[in-house]
């Protein structure tokens, strides 16, 4: 093989790997959305500064803030999916 096809193979490889793993994600509307809504600021925080005050969103749709638990028995954010 000349490297002209290799070079080309690999191409096609990569290509193909980042196809699998956009599809793996959930599609390209998948992937879009997570980078649109992808708000982290690196840098911002330091051990032992306290926890910002966010809004989340129950699985019910209601809105908690952290700040409301703040001060009180410590409190365990888990993100992740169990599906």
């Amino acid at each position: 093989m000349s490297r002209k096809h290799v070079l080309f193979a690999a191409g096609a490889a990569i290509v193909a790997a980042g196809a699998f793993v956009v599809w793996k994600i959930g599609g390209p509307g998948m992937v879009l959305g997570m980078l649109r809504y992808d708000e982290r600021r690196e840098g911002t925080l330091r051990p032992g500064d306290p926890a910002p005050d966010v809004t989340l969103e129950t699985l019910s749709g209601d809105a908690v803030r952290l700040a409301t638990y703040f001060g009180r028995r410590p409190l365990v954010l888990v993100f992740g999916s169990y599906t």
